[in-house]
């Protein structure tokens, strides 16, 4: 046999040959890379949020002040929280704020998504307008809504100019009105957040699905109400987790607003705590409302979670 013969009988072997599989020393090696890359950023999980969230309880069992003191004095700086009218009246607050504040973001957002859905002209230009403000941040977004309604210098001001002498826009000092001041300007900086998400959750809607019950003689109104928004149930999921931590942890917003005021007016727990903890010298009593912030978390988080978990395990 020629060695050309033999080379081109040798060679679809060659090149059919399978490939080398890798030795199980590398399949450890690569998972043991992995979990040494997962390494540092769960470790620091542990420590920097779990760890202070189990230091900040026990501190909430002591009486500690300026300082830490880490001996137990078991549940009185909840008996002293639940005594005082400044924390009632931060709790209803942040009530009046979280419900306000989630329903109006939900309710602008996903009408504007709806009627940007229709392809109207210039939807790119109005689409980045509405979520522009998304782009401030809350010390920004308070700062200037407390410029447009100061009396002195903003709304106000420009209306009395222009003849109109009888219109108020004072609610930043009023007692009434400075909690409803709060909600006006989170719902106009976050709702174009929430309508870019369902905008996309829209348009991730079968197309197939909507023509055919346009076919069946369906209206419009009737298509989303019973198809479409019910298909948005992830996002609206991911809206209300989003928004009940926005609205649970409103520290900045109010405090470059109102700082709470006028008095304690609009006050919320987050400044409650802040201001317990920091400035007062009350740390244990601070950590006991921290702990109460958390103890809000776990009671909108948990069902939302069981909620969302049921329904995907049902397929719906």
């Amino acid at each position: 046999m020629s060695a050309s013969s033999l080379t081109s009988s040798q060679g679809p072997q060659a090149r059919t040959r399978a490939p080398a599989v890798p030795s199980r020393w590398a399949a450890r090696v690569d998972a043991a890379m992995a979990r040494l890359m997962l390494a540092p950023t769960i470790l620091m999980s542990l420590v920097f949020v779990y760890g202070f969230i189990v230091l900040t309880a026990f501190l909430s069992l002591t009486e500690s002040r300026m300082m830490p003191r880490f001996e137990y004095a078991g549940f009185g700086q909840y008996t002293a929280l639940f005594g005082l009218d400044r924390w009632w009246t931060a709790a209803a607050n942040l009530g009046i704020f979280g419900g306000l504040f989630i329903v109006l973001c939900l309710a602008i957002g996903l009408t504007i998504a709806i009627l940007l859905d229709q392809r109207i002209r210039a939807e790119g230009a109005l689409r980045a307008i509405y979520l522009y403000p998304m782009a401030l941040s809350f010390i920004v977004t308070g700062a200037a809504w407390k410029w447009i309604l100061n009396p002195g210098l903003g709304l106000e001001k420009m209306l009395h100019d222009w003849g109109f002498t009888n219109a108020r826009l004072d609610w930043l000092v009023d007692s009434e009105m400075s909690i409803y001041t709060v909600v006006i300007a989170g719902v106009w900086q976050s709702s174009g957040f929430v309508m870019a998400l369902f905008l996309a959750g829209l348009r991730g809607v079968d197309d197939a699905i909507i023509k055919a019950a346009m076919v069946d003689g369906a209206s419009l109104p009737t298509i989303y109400l019973r198809i479409v928004i019910p298909a948005l149930r992830p996002v609206f999921f991911s809206v209300l987790l989003v928004l009940s931590h926005i609205a649970i942890k409103s520290f900045d917003l109010v405090m470059a607003l109102t700082a709470g005021g006028p008095g304690t007016s609009s006050d919320v727990p987050a400044i409650f705590m802040y201001q317990f903890s920091f400035t007062r010298g009350q740390l244990g009593l601070g950590a006991a409302s921290a702990m109460m912030m958390l103890a809000t978390v776990l009671a909108v988080l948990v069902p939302l979670m069981y909620l969302e978990t049921k329904g995907a395990r049902h397929g719906r």
